[in-house]
């Protein structure tokens, strides 16, 4: 996947997105590492602030959680932890 350098949004709601889209299919597995910022200017051509700016968007989200010195990881599903209704 590719980002649209031309298109209407920012570059890093595109990369959430495409790294969301990874989670949710399970390329990125519950506990383990995302792509780091270094990784994630070089596979999409951006700067660091804007590869920050993904992964912080994804913590908002609530997808993955960074640990200072060790990176960033997915959480566990949210909803396992939910009893049904």
């Amino acid at each position: 996947m590719t980002v649209d350098l031309e298109g209407p949004e920012p570059l890093y709601e595109q990369i959430a997105a495409i790294l969301a889209a990874r989670i949710s299919d399970g390329m990125y597995a519950p506990r383990r590492r995302v792509p780091s910022e270094a990784a994630i200017c070089e596979e999409f051509a951006v700067s660091r602030p804007t590869a920050r700016a993904a992964l912080q968007l994804l913590g908002k989200r609530g997808l993955i959680v960074t640990v200072r010195g060790k990176g960033s990881f997915v959480v566990d599903d949210p909803s396992a932890d939910r009893p049904e209704p």
